[in-house]
């Protein structure tokens, strides 16, 4: 194989023409090389233009948006690489800068186009879920762990390629072999266990299987109602009802009490308050209320009560349940029970309505008091 590589150059020179020169010669390789790897980008990329064409694929749409600059890249730090290890010493010399810097664009290009690749494989996983209903929980596990997994991966890999770039370099050898080393992994772990970014690193991977939150969670954090966006290795973004975004430590919802209002289900039962007059005709209006309830798309049937659950000195309490498929749903549905009964209580029964009681006229005389009656 060695001798049809040195033969297959020589030939390619004498086609170039005679060179006297091996530092020229060498380099003449080498820039032939990138040639040829930009040649393949070319084709390859115009290959799957053409198939794209003929039958659209989403994949290939996943490749041309994440895949397509880390590829062409890659492909001539690849023949780059090749070139610079090709070992025909005779005719062409070998460039210590020309080697070490094929090295270092090949680990980089690879790096990054393994990187990219994982998040196209990522895509392609999650695509069919939807976890934009909270209805959906066993999909919204299955993606959290799919985007957790992705990153940790992400995670090692740019360890791995850290190492490499350090053993690349013959100052730095030593570092990088021992990272690469067991031993070296251990006194990493070590180090970085006095740290937080190892708990926060480990409280992720705890989240991601057991499901304490998955993404697009219903959350109440800091005294906040938001939404899970993204769980990152150290981070966790919770983005608010009023498009805010809270970004905690992961470890946060590990070692501190919060509300998940969709853990194992979405629905949820809101309830209504009214503070009326003693005069309110209770049976009305928890008849209006079922009639209401009842003509709103938003209420599930799973839960519906009108009580009076307390009394102040001028008011009844009056209290409404209802339930419905998911927080946002119970909100909307509250909202319009609660505006319907305002209108039915104003036009039918006004006298409901909370109101202050003033007397005017002369006080009542008090009653004199009984005579004794003398006992014999």
């Amino acid at each position: 194989m060695q001798q049809q590589m040195d033969t297959w150059i020589r030939e390619l020179i004498r086609w170039l023409g005679f060179i006297p020169n091996r530092d020229l010669s060498g380099w003449i390789l080498l820039v032939i090389a990138v040639l040829m790897g930009l040649i393949v980008n070319v084709a390859v990329t115009q290959s799957i233009r053409f198939v794209n064409r003929k039958r659209p694929s989403q994949i290939l749409d996943y490749l041309k948006t994440y895949v397509r600059w880390a590829f062409w890249v890659f492909v001539p730090s690849l023949f780059f690489l090749l070139a610079t290890n090709v070992q025909s010493a005779r005719f062409i010399r070998r460039h210590p800068v020309a080697d070490k810097t094929a090295e270092i664009l090949f680990l980089i290009a690879a790096t990054w186009l393994i990187i990219q690749l994982l998040k196209v494989a990522e895509l392609i996983l999650v695509r069919q879920y939807d976890t934009t209903q909270d209805i959906n929980l066993s999909q919204r596990k299955f993606v959290t762990q799919v985007r957790f997994v992705r990153r940790f991966m992400v995670f090692v890999i740019f360890v791995i390629s850290g190492a490499l770039l350090l053993v690349a370099f013959q100052g730095s050898r030593k570092v990088g072999l021992s990272v690469l080393t067991s031993a070296g992994v251990v006194s990493v772990l070590i180090g970085f266990a006095a740290q937080k970014t190892l708990s926060n690193l480990l409280a992720g991977i705890q989240i991601a299987f057991t499901q304490q939150i998955r993404l697009d969670d219903a959350v109440v954090v800091e005294n906040e109602w938001g939404r899970i966006e993204e769980i990152n290795l150290t981070t966790v973004v919770v983005r608010l009802w009023d498009r805010r975004r809270l970004i905690l430590p992961i470890t946060y919802f590990v070692e501190n009490p919060f509300q998940n209002w969709t853990r194992s289900d979405a629905s949820i039962t809101g309830a209504i308050l009214f503070y009326l007059d003693y005069n309110v005709p209770v049976d009305k209006v928890r008849e209006k209320a079922r009639e209401l309830a009842e003509a709103d798309p938003l209420w599930n049937r799973d839960v519906f009560a009108v009580q009076v659950t307390d009394t102040t000195p001028t008011t009844l309490i009056l209290r409404i349940l209802v339930s419905a498929a998911d927080a946002p749903s119970a909100f909307d549905l509250r909202c319009h029970i609660r505006e319907d009964l305002i209108v039915f209580l104003r036009d039918e029964y006004p006298h409901s309505l909370p109101q202050t009681r003033i007397h005017f006229g002369p006080l009542p005389h008090p009653q004199p008091p009984l005579p004794l009656t003398p006992t014999a």
